[in-house]
């Protein structure tokens, strides 16, 4: 799915286009006889974190030039790149001195590419004494690169090479890092989290499968679920009995039962009772439901309209997995046959949230609402949709058509003049008008000759897949709230300022350059502070002493409000953002001529300036919405600053850091507080310690066991070891949740950032299975003790696999032309001894596949005999695959044909033995295939 190009303004286009013409780096001529772009070839690998402990490591960049007739010359040319660590030569100090020395003498300079010097863009350009790169010539360069990389996901992306004056072009790139070396994969001395290996994985994994009674096979776990034999046959020509208040709900059912199932069936009775007590207790339960199936037909009883379509949602799980199938390949039956069965159940919280992030990079709206139904169909009900950040601003405000005209485009463009420069390695897809030339044709030349899996890393990501640019109109926006309203998921919209705020912050500076008019202008330009956001943004911040500031916040709110009410839907709550100032504090509007004239803000201190910002922007938001909420940076427990009717999102509890407990505190002093623990709830984060987990890891590393295992009302127990493996015991000085306190917390939610998902496929294999953990916190009253909470894991993880997945797999979301999710299928545990096989899988039920040579594979059921070396990999109920793991030691280990130290692993030399021996090219992960091409 690509994103459609949007019209911008014919003088911004052109400014543009003279812009792209003149911004690349001047230099020398060309040679007239100068190599293909394409013909290059930019290899990053980490190869030494030992050199300055948690200071820099240094990093290796191979340049490759396959021309065979041009040298790379000797000046002339610039290279372009993002990169999330920073060169260690844009550092001041020792550090970056040592590193420019580096380059130097290897005649090489970097600095930072665009004219603001703000954010993660660069430039590498040749300086005195650079040695051209002849014809099939391999240069290595030494690079030094700030703190860690050991995920190739860390690695630079979004090359382009500019010759003279003229327009950059792709220069295709990947990153390798070899997982059995420790100095690329132990980012300092106190890292000792190991790398996941098949032989970990086989240690961890549970024994085999289990039985699964009705109640477990379903996600999230129901209240009561309860068997009674046999089945009873509905099909989308089933007669649908409801109150008028329910003919939303009834549609979306039918619609539902005709996606894989046509004919009649038994009939289905939807009904609503405001009495509805699942639980016993005495009073009714919002969004609670009962289901029973029998012979004569189905009977959904609701408290709500909500309850109804959860009972809806439980009814589509139990449609057997051959139904979905045969539906998904044109077989559709004329019915399909459920069990008899009756299910009670209510949920834990009544705030079950996703935030997903499309200002990072863009989804389309069929992504989105993909992920709403996805929602509904595992019981959520809030989509935190961030729409803002520095990187992009993603909906149409009309009035100001420089948000989404200027602020939601990213183009080569170091003047940015006409859109925001490239940034985390993208622009417009894949697609033109961004200033650069020669991108990949498609998303497999992008993978460098192979098709993207999207199972883990591809080199796609480095080379442009992502969408930069891309924003939703209000008609898109008031689509995606009908969809969702439709599924009783609220949409609560997230404008963050006043720190990553960069895209709203340069559109109006780009309005005021054009119009002159400073209504909305957010920045005092004569203000001499200095900041460096985290994200290495020194442009970002919104200032709250002008009264534009507040101007544009009021019209912000109130077009967004206008568009809630033109669709029918309900604009509850608002996120007013608020996280990461970038620091120093000191640094925040100290040098503003605006905050030091005015009366009502001269002499306050950044920290007091944030509070007033908050104080003014909560009310603005207040006069469309009845609840705000926001990152715990804008509210502190240590400190009595509150703002009414806000709930605040404590994130910041990596254990070390001093935040553990800021949740708890919040909530004993009666502060109501939405869950979105970093440790257990970002599923951004990296799966695990494999280099080939696309994610960061900055609090911890995630998967579906830490959603499933997280502790609402116990956190700490989590706090088994911090983000490097090394143990840890929860501090006595932190915070207990108190009865009380326990009241105040509505919800949890699950956070889907955007910096590594730079396709629906890596936002779907991050989610899932993650979210589905998310989903049983949120919703199963019954939360194991942590001591139960083992065999409880091993039961979910028994559901995924024999269950959940294959429902996944042919998954079809309602009203959407599409099929299946993209979720992780989990590489297998293995071990060989006496040369014997023995192999597992994370989630019983799923197959197991083995090979020997690369070229065939075989069907693993159990302990078989293989010789010293094999290759094992999960295939999926669909028949998609998980990466491809190595076990044992090839029996050349050691020979001439392994060589310690080259750029491959283990797999990259089983590739070439079997190539060498069979000419059959093997089914490896791509980047050993990449390697060769």
């Amino acid at each position: 799915m690509k994103i459609p190009k949007r019209p911008v303004a014919a003088a911004a286009a052109a400014v543009l286009a003279g812009a792209l013409a003149s911004a690349v780096a001047p230099g020398a001529a060309s040679a007239a006889c100068r190599p293909d772009a394409r013909a290059l070839r930019m290899t990053y690998q980490p190869v030494d974190h030992t050199v300055a402990d948690a200071q820099y490591h240094r990093a290796r960049l191979t340049l490759d030039n396959r021309d065979r007739r041009c040298a790379l010359g000797a000046t002339g040319w610039a290279m372009y790149f993002n990169a999330v660590r920073q060169p260690a030569a844009v550092l001041a100090g020792a550090a970056g001195d040592t590193a420019r020395e580096q380059l130097a003498r290897q005649g090489l300079a970097v600095a930072r590419a665009d004219a603001a010097r703000s954010g993660d863009f660069y430039t590498l350009k040749p300086a005195a004494g650079f040695a051209p790169v002849g014809p099939g010539e391999r240069r290595v360069i030494d690079f030094n690169v700030e703190l860690w990389a050991v995920h190739k996901s860390d690695g630079p992306a979004g090359w382009t090479i500019a010759f003279g004056g003229g327009r950059p072009e792709w220069l295709p790139s990947k990153t390798l890092l070899d997982p059995a070396d420790s100095k690329q994969t132990k980012a300092f001395s106190g890292d000792n989290r190991p790398v996941e290996t098949a032989a970990t994985r086989y240690a961890q994994n549970p024994s085999g499968e289990q039985s699964l009674t009705l109640r477990q096979s379903i996600v999230p776990q129901p209240l009561t679920a309860t068997a009674s034999g046999g089945t009873v046959a509905i099909g989308g020509g089933s007669e649908i009995s409801a109150a008028p208040a329910l003919r939303g709900e009834a549609g979306y059912l039918r619609s539902a039962l005709r996606d894989v199932a046509k004919g009649k069936g038994r009939p289905i009775a939807l009904r609503l009772d405001p009495r509805l007590d699942v639980d016993r207790d005495g009073k009714p339960d919002a969004e609670g439901y009962t289901l029973a199936a029998t012979a004569s037909g189905v009977r959904i009883t609701g408290t709500d309209r909500a309850g109804v379509l959860y009972g809806i949602q439980t009814l589509r799980q139990l449609v057997p997995v051959s139904g979905y199938k045969a539906a998904a390949g044109g077989r559709a039956g004329a019915t399909v046959a459920v069990p008899r069965a009756t299910v009670a159940d209510a949920p834990l919280f009544g705030y079950r949230g996703l935030q997903i992030d499309v200002a990072r990079h863009f989804e389309t709206k069929q992504t989105i609402e993909k992920f709403l139904d996805l929602m509904s169909f595992t019981k959520l009900n809030r989509l935190h949709l961030g729409v803002t950040n520095d990187e992009g601003w993603r909906l149409e405000i009309p009035g100001l058509p420089e948000l989404t005209g200027f602020g939601s485009r990213r183009a080569l463009d170091l003047a940015e003049t006409g859109a925001l420069h490239q940034g985390m390695g993208s622009a417009n897809d894949l697609g033109g008008g961004d200033g650069i030339a020669g991108k990949p044709r498609d998303e497999t030349e992008a993978n460098l000759g192979r098709s993207p899996a999207y199972q883990g890393y591809e080199p796609a990501t480095q080379n442009f897949v992502g969408k930069g640019t891309g924003y939703y109109s209000v008609e898109d926006f008031q689509e995606i709230l009908r969809y969702a309203t439709a599924r009783h998921i609220e949409v609560i919209p997230e404008l963050n300022f006043p720190a990553h705020a960069r895209a709203a912050v340069q559109s109006m500076e780009r309005r005021y350059q054009r119009t002159h008019d400073a209504t909305y202008r957010l920045l005092d330009p004569a203000d001499t502070s200095r900041h460096t956001s985290v994200q290495y943004y020194t442009d970002n911040l919104a200032n709250p002493c002008l009264a534009s500031t507040y101007a544009f916040l009021t019209k912000v709110v109130t077009e967004v409000a206008e568009m809630y009410k033109g669709a029918g839907a309900p604009l509850n709550r608002l996120n007013l953002g608020g996280d990461e100032p970038p620091g120093p504090q000191e640094g925040w509007w100290s040098g503003s001529p605006a905050c030091k004239g005015n009366p009502a803000t001269a002499g306050k201190s950044g920290e007091e300036l944030k509070e007033l910002f908050f104080t003014r922007y909560n009310e603005i938001a207040h006069k469309v919405a009845p609840a705000t909420s926001g990152w715990e940076d804008i509210t502190d427990p240590t400190r009595s600053y509150r703002l009414p009717g806000f709930t605040p999102l404590p994130w910041q509890n990596v254990w070390g850091w001093g935040r553990e407990d800021w949740a708890y505190r919040f909530a004993n002093e009666g502060t109501p507080v939405i869950l979105a623990h970093a440790t257990n709830l970002y599923m951004d984060l990296a799966y695990n310690k494999d280099p080939d987990e696309p994610g960061y890891y900055w609090a911890a590393y995630v998967d579906e066991k830490s959603t499933f295992t997280y502790q609402p009302y116990n956190v700490y127990a989590n706090a088994t070891e911090d983000r490097w493996g090394n143990p840890i015991t929860p501090s006595p000085s932190w915070t207990r949740l108190t009865p009380a306190g326990r009241k105040n917390i509505l919800g949890i939610e699950a956070q889907l950032w955007a910096e590594n998902g730079k396709a629906p496929e890596i936002r779907e294999y991050q989610a899932f299975p993650k979210l589905l953990g998310v989903a049983e916190r949120a919703w199963n009253r019954e939360t194991p003790a942590p001591a139960a909470m083992d065999a409880a894991w091993r039961t979910f993880s028994n559901t995924l696999g024999q269950v959940t997945f294959p429902l996944l797999s042919y998954y079809r979301p309602v009203g959407l032309p599409c099929t299946g999710v993209n979720y992780r299928i989990p590489p297998p545990g293995a071990k060989i001894a006496g040369g014997t096989l023995a192999a597992n899988v994370r989630d019983p039920g799923l197959a197991i596949e083995y090979s020997t040579d690369g070229a065939r594979w075989r069907p693993y059921t159990g302990p078989v005999a293989v010789g010293a070396s094999a290759l094992t990999r999960t295939r999926a109920p669909d028949g998609r695959t998980s990466r491809i793991s190595p076990v044992g030691v090839p029996a050349w280990q050691g020979t001439a044909a392994y060589r310690p130290g080259a750029l491959v692993s283990f797999q990259g030399e089983l590739y070439r033995a079997t190539r060498a021996g069979t000419g059959h090219q093997p089914d490896l992960a791509p980047d050993y295939w990449n390697l060769l091409q």
